[in-house]
């Protein structure tokens, strides 16, 4: 398996790089989300996962190691293929889709395009248990278990903002200040919003 590649990005698109090491080109299909945090410079070191099918070999590259375990363990999920998969940190983020499985949003889930219903369903079912934690720039974020998080939310809910909106919001703040309480979350979140 080739685990990750460091070389020089000698072609990039929103949907496919190709990366040459050592006088070969390794053509990497990626997300837009990896494509956003691509480096400036022509040296680049990506995460890759080989997928081996009867009929093609196909090189799938990620930004970081979150990003590409969470895309293995959504292969592990009946109905969700690698181009679903990709297709979904093409719409939202990895720590997006972590938290949508660990708070049980199906409805986020299903705004991917490919996903109906019962696959959201099933996503959520199958990986709830499996998804912990995703390590985002050398650090642990704590997913939706955060309960300051999620009465921050239902407030803001409350007070008529979107789900997403207040998600958002709630998230950044938690991200610069994890240990904040529900009333700070709160007031911070109302001056963003």
């Amino acid at each position: 398996m080739i685990n990750f590649l460091k070389g020089r990005l000698v072609e990039k698109s929103p949907t496919q790089i190709v990366v040459e090491c050592n006088g070969v080109g390794y053509e990497v299909n990626i997300s837009l989300y990896t494509y956003g945090n691509l480096p400036p410079d022509e040296t680049i070191s990506i995460y890759t996962y080989l997928q081996v099918r009867e009929d093609a070999q196909i090189l799938y590259g990620f930004m970081s190691k979150s990003e590409k375990e969470v895309f293995v363990k959504l292969l592990s999920v009946s109905g969700i293929g690698a181009s679903t998969a990709r297709m979904m940190f093409s719409s939202l983020s990895p720590q997006e889709v972590v938290d949508a499985i660990a708070s049980g949003d199906v409805e986020t889930i299903k705004s991917v395009k490919g996903i109906g219903l019962k696959t959201a369903q099933r996503v959520i079912v199958d990986l709830k248990d499996k998804i912990t934690k995703v390590e985002h720039s050398g650090e642990v974020l704590p997913l939706q278990n955060n309960t300051n998080k999620t009465e921050a939310l239902s407030a803001l809910v409350t007070l008529g903002y979107t789900k997403k909106q207040a998600e958002k919001s709630v998230r950044k703040i938690l991200k610069t200040n994890p240990e904040a309480s529900i009333e700070d979350i709160i007031k911070t979140a109302l001056k963003n919003l």
